[in-house]
């Protein structure tokens, strides 16, 4: 099931206190950039991160699932309504994120 455009956009609004917050639509998902750096998606209408170690301190009682099947496990975020919770975990989560990879000019 893709997510949808009223769930996504409510996540963006959540976030838009924060700066440099973008979006890449992929396979019916989105997946979510914070200053260049991939921290995690929406997938299937849920919130989910990157478990970093910095996220699962700030998420202690998170469940870990599947974005989608064959995939890493991620951590759901439930306080999708709480915007100083999402700031703070964007946040907190930025210097333990990996850098992405330069792709190769051809």
């Amino acid at each position: 099931m893709a997510s949808s455009q009223a769930y996504f956009r409510f996540i963006l609004e959540q976030l838009s206190g924060l700066e440099d917050v973008r979006c890449r639509a992929m396979m019916g998902e989105f997946i979510l950039y914070f200053r260049g750096k991939i921290v995690g998606g929406i997938y299937d209408d849920r919130l989910l991160v990157k478990p970093v170690p910095s996220a699962v301190r700030y998420m202690p009682q998170a469940s870990y699932e599947l974005p989608y099947e064959g995939a890493k496990a991620m951590l759901l975020v439930n306080e999708v309504d709480d915007r100083a919770f999402l700031e703070g975990l964007f946040c907190a989560m930025y210097d333990e994120l990996p850098v992405p990879r330069l792709k190769k000019e051809k």
